[in-house]
C-alpha cells in the first residue's frame, strides 16, 4: 500500500503517436482509481487538480485515469517548460484536496464504452508496443471493439510471421489487459495466409504485375557502394536502422553480434540482390536493383529462418539452463554459446534471439525470466541491454521506482529458485 504522507513521485512518458502528448505517472491513484476527462478549461470547473492544469500557459487537454494523467500540450508550447509546472500542480493539487478530480468522476469500475476501450487499447499499441514491433517491419492495430472483445491486425512484418501469435498473445496482450482491465478478449483478425509472402502486394488488378513489398523508401544513392562483388553499407546510414550508433555497430560487426547476408534474385528477380543485415533485436533489408538503385524492404525469408532457428535454438536453451544448479549460475551468453556448440561468428546473437523468445514464453506462463541467468559479464553480474528492453516489450519490465539493477535480482532469484539444483 502506498504512503500518502510521502513525497509523490511522478514519471513523465512521451508519446511515440503524439508529440504534443504527455503522460504523468504517479506512484499513487489520483483518487480512489477515478476516471476523467477534461477537453477544455471550462470542464475543469469543480476539479481542482484539472483547474491547476489548465491555470498553466500551454496545457490544452487533460484525461485522467487512476494514476496516469495525460496531458495535451499546444502547438506553440515545449515539454521542456511545462514539465516541471505540470509536476508541481499533480503534486499541490493531490496534497491539498480529498477530492482532485471533483465529485463528478469516474470509478474504474465503471465500465469504459467499447469505443473508450478502443482508444484506450490504441494508447497502449502506440506508447508500448508498435516502436518496439516497428523494428521488424510490422504493426498492430485495433480494427473494432464490441462488448469488451477487441479484434486486432497485424500489418506489415507481422503479417505472416512465424513469430506473430507469440507476439500478440505473449507481449502485446499481457500490455493490453494490464493496462485495460475492461478488455474481454482479444482476437487475431490478421489473415496470415494470404499470398505465399504476406509482405508483398501484387498490383492492382494485374495478376502479372511484379511483387512490390509494402515497406519500399529508396536508399540514398551513397548509402549503398559496390565493390567488385561486395556490398558495402555506409555505417552511418545503417547504424539507427539497427537502433545503435556508429561505434556500436562497429563492434557488434567485429564480434560476429550483427550478421549480414545477400540473396540473388532469379527468374522474375533476375539481375536483382537482397541485402539483409541482423542484430539480436531487428532486421534490415534492402534490395538492390541491376542499375544500382537500392529500396528498405522488409526481410521476410530472413526473418522466417532466424524464427524457426531460433525456436529449436530456444527449446535447447531452455532444457539446458533448466537442469543446472545454482552454483552453475550466472554464466556468460560467450559460455552458453559454446555449450550449445556454437563457435561461429554471430552465435551470440543466435543466442540472444533464442533468450529473448524464452522471455516470451515465461510471460505467457507467468514464471521468472530464465534469460536472467546469462549475463554480459559474471562478477558484475550485469544483464545485457537487449535483456531490459525485451522485458519492457513484454510490460514486465522495473516497477514504479525500480532501477534496473534491483529488477534483474528480482528476477535472477526467482530463476534460480527454479533451478533443478538450487542452494
Amino acid at each position: 500500500m502506498s504512503d500518502l504522507t510521502a513525497p509523490l513521485r511522478i514519471r513523465a512518458e512521451t508519446s511515440p503517436a503524439d508529440p504534443h502528448s504527455m503522460r504523468f505517472v504517479l506512484d499513487r491513484d489520483v483518487q480512489d482509481c477515478a476516471l476523467a476527462s477534461f477537453p477544455d478549461a471550462a470542464a475543469a470547473q469543480g476539479a481542482p487538480l484539472a483547474e491547476a492544469l489548465f491555470a498553466i500557459s500551454g496545457v490544452k487537454m487533460v484525461d485522467v485515469s487512476g494514476a496516469v494523467v495525460a496531458v495535451v500540450k499546444t502547438d506553440d508550447s515545449n515539454w521542456g517548460d511545462l514539465k516541471r509546472l505540470i509536476a508541481d500542480a499533480l503534486r499541490g493539487s493531490v496534497a491539498r484536496s480529498s477530492a482532485p478530480l471533483g465529485q463528478s468522476a469516474r470509478t474504474s469500475g465503471q465500465a469504459r464504452s467499447d469505443g473508450e476501450i478502443l482508444l484506450a487499447v490504441q494508447e497502449v499499441l502506440d506508447r508500448q508496443a508498435n516502436p518496439a514491433i516497428a523494428a521488424h517491419g510490422g504493426h498492430v492495430s485495433v480494427t473494432v471493439v464490441k462488448d469488451g472483445v477487441v479484434s486486432m491486425l497485424m500489418s506489415g512484418g507481422c503479417q505472416g510471421c512465424a513469430a506473430s501469435a507469440a507476439t500478440l498473445r505473449g507481449g502485446v496482450e499481457t500490455m493490453i489487459r494490464a493496462a485495460v482491465p475492461e478488455v474481454r478478449d482479444i482476437i487475431d483478425v490478421t489473415d496470415h495466409g494470404a499470398g505465399e509472402t504476406p509482405y508483398y502486394n501484387s498490383g492492382p488488378g494485374d495478376d502479372q504485375q511484379p511483387k512490390r513489398p509494402l515497406l519500399y523508401r529508396p536508399v540514398p544513392p551513397d548509402a549503398i557502394m559496390r565493390e567488385d562483388d561486395q556490398f558495402l553499407i555506409s555505417p552511418d546510414y545503417l547504424a539507427p536502422r539497427l537502433g545503435m550508433d556508429v561505434e556500436t555497430l562497429q563492434a557488434a560487426m567485429q564480434s560476429g553480434e550483427v550478421v549480414s547476408q545477400s540473396e540473388t534474385g532469379t527468374e522474375a528477380d533476375a539481375g536483382k540482390t537482397r541485402l539483409i543485415v541482423r542484430s539480436s533485436t531487428r532486421i534490415w533489408a534492402a534490395e538492390i536493383a541491376a542499375d544500382g538503385t537500392a529500396h528498405e524492404i522488409p526481410a521476410p525469408r530472413a526473418a522466417a529462418k532466424a524464427a524457426n532457428a531460433s525456436t529449436a535454438l530456444r527449446d535447447r536453451i531452455r532444457t539446458h539452463l533448466a537442469g543446472l544448479s545454482a552454483a552453475d549460475v550466472p554464466m556468460t551468453y560467450g559460455h552458453l554459446a559454446r555449450t550449445m556448440g556454437l563457435y561461429m561468428p554471430g552465435s551470440i546473437g543466435k543466442v540472444t534471439q533464442a533468450l529473448e523468445a524464452t522471455m516470451v514464453e515465461d510471460v505467457e506462463n507467468g514464471a521468472p525470466f530464465l534469460a536472467s541467468l546469462v549475463v554480459s559479464k559474471i562478477g558484475q553480474g550485469d544483464a545485457a541491454k537487449g535483456f531490459f528492453q525485451q522485458a519492457r516489450t513484454l510490460g514486465r519490465g522495473p516497477g514504479f521506482g525500480e532501477d534496473d539493477q534491483a529488477y534483474y535480482q528480482r528476477e535472477f532469484t526467482g530463476a534460480v529458485a527454479m533451478l533443478k539444483n538450487p542452494i
